[in-house]
């Protein structure tokens, strides 16, 4: 059952008709907790449709960026719903642990220009909300990384010689 849920999802995705909504949803899901790589599917979309290469560069970085801010909102509820359930007499456990990333706190909403980066992006998008950083800097210096990061590898990508990826292709099949 999960796994024919799972293929027409993919079908559906992967639907040319529906390329900007699959890099989207793509690109906003692969920005949370779940490990799931946009790249990909920005390069297909951006090698079927090179006359958009910046509307799709622009779309993924857009759900990318909600991914992070979603994963911002879950660290600020996670904090909030934390100190909800401390009791006033027992030490403050949200400031216990901020020690540990102080270098977040001392760079500020600049670091999230490294929520682009495969392993720490999306907690660092967490941490930021947990540490309350101020939220629409980190919205700002979110976007800025995630949008270099997609024309970067997209243009790198397009780089490579098409008999490559073909190639490819072939040992995959």
């Amino acid at each position: 059952m999960i796994e024919s849920a799972v293929a027409w999802l993919l079908h559906l995705l992967s639907a040319p008709e529906v390329g900007l909504g699959s890099v989207f949803v793509i690109s906003l899901v692969s920005a949370t907790l779940v490990p799931l790589g946009s790249e990909p599917a920005v390069f297909a979309a951006v090698k079927a449709m090179p006359e958009n290469f910046w509307l799709l560069i622009g779309v993924a970085t857009l759900g990318n960026t909600l991914g992070g801010i979603i994963d911002y909102w879950m660290g600020l509820g996670a904090r909030n719903a934390l100190l909800a359930s401390i009791r006033p007499d027992e030490p403050y456990a949200a400031e216990r642990s901020s020690r540990w990333f102080g270098w977040l706190e001392r760079f500020g909403a600049r670091t999230m220009l490294l929520a682009w980066v495969p392993g720490i992006g999306d907690p660092i998008c967490t941490l930021a909300g947990w540490l309350r950083l101020p939220f629409w800097p980190s919205v700002a210096y979110m976007a800025i990384g995630k949008f270099l990061r997609y024309l970067t590898m997209t243009w790198l990508l397009m780089e490579v010689p098409d008999g490559f990826w073909r190639q490819v292709a072939g040992w995959l099949s």
